[in-house]
């Protein structure tokens, strides 16, 4: 077979996903398909008496503060639009009473919304009659609230089975669902019990559990885990995490921590003052913010660990070498040198990486196999190695450090210069 030796100019960086810290790439992995299962379009709410005036005053352009001297009227949501991918986990994120938690109540209509629209699985909500949406949130829109909203006086698999008798289903048939999901959250051995027996995260993974019984396609969780202590807060994300690379739900998460928002979360999407400033993954508001108030939200984060190679790399196709190892170094010298780059990849057929080479080494071995060029100590990173990882590489080698996917196959380099601009970076900041 003809060997194969292709170059292509550099690419940009290419923002990618993100793991969390202690999770594989796997973890955090999920199958979106990437059908936007949620839309949002131009959703405003505005409480108050004048809300006719204020939205009037909003499209001329005043701020939040500026109408509310004039008319009264708090400007909550202001013509938010966004959508969800099925799969995702969607965090809204923001300060106190930037409008995350209206927001996620619209989406639901346990707020009626001043305009806008919100659209489920090509459905808009806002025209349903109270019969219709009382259907979505049964079936299609589940919640789970900061406060637990767990009834005191039902056992717990009463409480995961309380929307299913709602719906009518019969008794057996909602205690087996009802098992299934509490079994799903860790707390199997526990349905006799009241929720006053629990502590706060075992009635949170209750809620969830009730939560996920209905099999809803969006599950909205406001601030669901904010009201508990940091260990146990810890844990539930990580459940969550858990559950989620089992089932592949879509979610949209409400949170005010940016910790939590990065390592959850597939996007982010930032609010201030009701508006959305900014929708992306952690990487692209990591590299990107688009204003100062994002920027802010990592000053004291300590982004390098959510900062990976999936991110960070580019794309090789200057210098990218699909052949046999057996094949003679020689054959490739003067190509590598014609090329200007001062190195090459090594792949086999399947686009599994091998190695690298120079000129210098490819001249060495001669006529020897390819293999035998390769350069000593050249470590390749997996797809979810984080900063720290490429610059503790980057430090001991001179080249471009190459990474690999869960198969093997090359997906990219990253340069030793883009490490090292990471690196000043965060200590700048």
């Amino acid at each position: 077979m003809t060997p194969n030796l292709t170059f292509a100019p550099d690419s940009v960086i290419h923002p990618g996903a993100i793991g969390a810290e202690n999770f594989s790439a796997a973890a955090k992995s999920v199958a979106i398909s990437g059908t936007d299962i949620l839309t949002v379009k131009n959703l405003s709410k505005i409480f108050g008496p004048k809300s006719e005036r204020a939205a009037e005053l909003v499209r001329q352009g005043l701020g939040r503060n500026e109408i509310f001297e004039q008319t009264g009227n708090m400007v909550a949501v202001n013509q938010v639009s966004l959508s969800v991918k099925a799969g995702e986990i969607f965090v809204v994120m923001g300060l106190s009473g930037s409008g995350k938690s209206t927001l996620v109540r619209l989406l639901n209509r346990l707020i009626e919304p001043t305009s806008g629209q919100v659209i489920l699985e090509d459905r808009d909500i806002a025209p349903m009659s109270t019969l219709e949406l009382r259907e979505v949130r049964r079936k299609k829109m589940a919640m789970v609230f900061q406060s637990f909203a767990l009834l005191p006086n039902r056992t717990v698999l009463d409480n995961i089975a309380y929307g299913l008798e709602v719906s009518g289903l019969k008794k057996a048939q909602r205690y087996d669902i009802a098992r299934a999901a509490l079994t799903r959250v860790g707390l199997g051995s526990y349905e006799k019990l009241l929720p006053g027996e629990l502590s706060g995260g075992m009635q949170q993974r209750v809620g969830l559990a009730r939560a996920l019984a209905v099999n809803p396609s969006v599950l909205l969780m406001d601030e669901a885990f904010s009201a508990l202590d940091p260990l146990i807060r810890f844990e539930m994300q990580n459940e969550l995490l858990r559950l989620q690379k089992e089932e592949q739900r879509t979610i949209v998460f409400i949170s005010h921590d940016i910790e939590e928002a990065i390592k959850i979360g597939g996007r982010i999407g930032i609010m201030k003052d009701g508006c959305l400033i900014q929708v992306g993954t952690p990487a692209e508001l990591i590299q990107s913010p688009a204003d100062a108030y994002v920027r802010d939200f990592f000053r004291n984060v300590d982004v390098s660990r959510f900062l990976k190679a999936s991110s960070l790399m580019t794309t090789v196709e200057r210098g990218l070498i699909s052949c046999d190892v057996a094949a003679p170094s020689a054959r490739y010298l003067n190509q590598l040198i014609d090329s200007g780059v001062e190195c090459g990849y090594v792949c086999d057929e399947a686009g599994r990486y091998q190695g690298c080479v120079t000129p210098a080494s490819l001249h060495k071995s001669g006529t020897h196999p390819i293999r035998d060029a390769f350069v000593k100590d050249m470590n390749a990173v997996s797809l979810d190695a984080d900063l720290h990882q490429l610059a503790t590489i980057a430090l001991n080698q001179e080249h471009d450090v190459p990474v690999t996917d869960t198969a093997g196959k090359l997906a990219g380099v990253v340069s030793c210069r883009t490490i090292l601009k990471q690196v000043m970076e965060r200590r700048a900041a």
